[in-house]
């Protein structure tokens, strides 16, 4: 492993923890800490802005291709799966669910979940489809 992945590797773990506490400081309202949760989450986020030059100096500029329209509709097909998902996961959250937000968010979770599980062999379809 190279130097810079290692450095990259390291900023993007201390720079996603702190700028996860921070977040968790400014939505936990027991903690009344949003003020400093706001200075701790700015911290972080400098922290993976770090990252960029690091990168830049250690990837060449490669030549851009034609696009894989493949991947594309992967990412969306991944994206929206996950927020399906997120919605059922939010109905079965909520303070104090109901029968039916239960009921709900669990199937609307699992629907999201078969769409991001399924997202690879659809994948792998268009790819041969292409070749």
């Amino acid at each position: 492993m190279k130097k810079d992945t290692l450095l990259e590797i390291i900023l993007g773990t201390i720079g996603g923890l702190i700028f996860a506490v921070g977040m968790c400081m400014c939505l936990i309202p027991e903690w009344n800490l949003f003020k400093a949760g706001i200075v701790i989450s700015i911290v972080g986020f400098i922290v993976l802005l770090c990252i960029i030059p690091v990168y830049r100096n250690s990837h060449p500029k490669k030549e851009r291709g034609k696009i894989n329209w493949g991947i594309v509709f992967t990412w969306v097909i991944g994206v929206i799966g996950a927020l399906i998902m997120g919605f059922g996961m939010s109905k079965v959250m909520v303070d104090n669910p109901g029968q039916t937000d239960m009921l709900i968010g669990i199937v609307v979770g699992v629907i999201g979940l078969l769409i991001c599980v399924l997202n690879y062999p659809i994948y792998s379809y268009l790819k041969s489809n292409k070749d």
